[in-house]
């Protein structure tokens, strides 16, 4: 098995590499430099092993929800080298990947223990990219698919649930005094991502989820990813509340 997977859905870049019960993964600066980092990266793992592109079974990416230039830079990297390739796709939920660091950082990444955690994304525009998720101790579980809250609908559907048990996340930073986070336990920055990343990828081939290349596509949770100038002043002028996923 050997798999290349990449992410840059925040503004982190993860990159890990499995070339059978060998794993190299790089966490480096995201955001603007992933777009001029992010093959080079690739390259110079795969060279590290004595490997070049055309020796790998699948790439992994992650789909989103995240930044929109990130989400594009990893998913066209990714089709790319699949297409050149001939290889399939692994598309990540990289809400998951957060998740998964969350459990590696709490039971360490052999950990077979059940682990539940709400992750909580900062989206920017006071809005956060959340979902749940459950691990039986071998896979994951989506307890609430990844959708995007605007905060008072967040705050209310926790309160609802009694509030979240653990959450990890962006979010947990960006919004300290405004969310209702209780006794949860916290887990606001990713130790690992590209190990976390590289990890669910491994998962996903084994589980025989790999994709054409062609459907390698990112999952974007804003109908409209820019305002324009009035737009802006608009949302900022507007009372807060409502909204929804």
């Amino acid at each position: 098995m050997r798999l290349l997977a990449l992410d840059t859905a925040t503004e982190s870049m993860a990159v890990g590499l499995a070339d059978g019960a060998n794993h190299s993964v790089l966490n480096a600066e995201g955001g603007a430099l992933a777009s001029e980092t992010l093959i080079p990266s690739a390259l110079e793992l795969l060279a590290q092993r004595g490997l070049a592109p055309r020796d790998l079974n699948a790439v992994a990416f992650g789909q989103g929800p995240g930044a929109f230039t990130g989400l594009r830079t990893a998913v066209s990297v990714a089709q790319g080298l699949a297409f050149g390739i001939g290889c399939p796709v692994l598309p990540i939920d990289s809400l998951l990947i957060v998740a998964e660091d969350a459990r590696a950082q709490a039971l360490g990444a052999d950990g077979g223990e059940p682990f539940e955690v709400w992750v909580a994304m900062d989206a920017r525009m006071d809005e956060v990219y959340a979902a749940a998720y459950r691990h039986d101790g071998r896979t994951w579980q989506i307890r609430r698919a990844p959708a995007l809250y605007d905060l008072a609908t967040l705050a209310a559907h926790w309160q609802a649930e009694g509030g979240p048990a653990q959450v990890a996340g962006s979010a947990i930073e960006a919004f300290v005094e405004r969310l209702p986070w209780g006794s949860a336990r916290r887990w606001p920055r990713c130790a690992d991502r590209a190990g976390a990343l590289l990890r669910l990828a491994c998962a996903a081939w084994l589980g025989g989820r790999g994709v054409p290349a062609e459907r390698a596509l990112p999952v974007y949770l804003r109908d409209k990813v820019a305002l324009t100038t009035a737009e802006r002043v608009a949302a900022r002028a507007a009372p807060s509340g409502g909204g929804g996923a």
